[in-house]
């Protein structure tokens, strides 16, 4: 019964409203990094693609049953993260039953939400999301496929996925540092066409989470 009142939660939360979140974790990795980063994507989105999400981003627990108000999920960290048996549940059963999470790498978390993900689901691979997927022009074209933010180690930046039944449910992003794109200007100086870029890259993301 439980497991049917937040999955109906969730359904009334992608009909009727548009809201986002930060996905606060354990571990003791910083998921509270780039707090500008969340809340400057929906001013974007909302300006550019019409959406109507609230510009107040909530912070929600991975292992709470709040989750299912949030149809879209945003999770970012430097270093450990670490998912506790009730709370992969939590987190599988949200995605499988319409959620969506995008996992940004803000540098270091690649060794720490890999292992943790495979709590999550076991059975399933994160795959390298194809340059012609929906989520690389649903809004803004990037036939090239994910944008490059913040150089970090040199390497090209790496979309990758979980798919389920034919659905990417939830999104890794590595190597690129999309956050640090969104966050205000002064805060890591990018260039404007380098911030815009990042924004445009995370509406894509925003409008196919929402769609999909």
């Amino acid at each position: 019964m439980k497991y049917l009142v937040v999955l109906v939660g969730l359904i009334v939360s992608i009909g009727h409203s548009q809201e986002v979140a930060v996905l606060k974790y354990k571990g003791g990795g910083d998921w509270y990094s780039n707090p500008t980063a969340l809340p400057n994507l929906v001013k974007f989105c909302n300006d550019e693609i019409n959406t109507n999400i609230k510009e107040n981003v909530q912070t929600v627990e991975v292992g709470s049953i709040d989750l299912y108000q949030y149809p879209f999920l945003h999770m970012t960290g430097h270093g450990n993260v670490f998912f506790s048996e009730d709370d992969a549940d939590n987190l599988r059963k949200y995605l499988l039953s319409g959620g969506f999470l995008h996992i940004d790498d803000n540098y270091g978390m690649e060794p720490y939400i890999t292992k943790e993900l495979k709590k999550v689901f076991p059975n399933k691979e994160l795959l390298e999301i194809p340059k012609d997927h929906p989520i690389f022009s649903v809004a803004f074209d990037f036939p090239n496929g994910l944008p490059k933010i913040h150089e970090h180690d040199g390497k090209a930046p790496q979309a990758m996925g979980i798919f389920h039944e034919g659905r990417l449910l939830l999104l890794f992003t590595f190597e690129s540092d999309l956050g640090d794109g969104w966050e205000d200007p002064e805060v890591h100086n990018d260039p404007e066409d380098i911030r815009e870029k990042a924004l445009q890259m995370g509406a894509n993301i925003v409008k196919y989470a929402f769609e999909n």
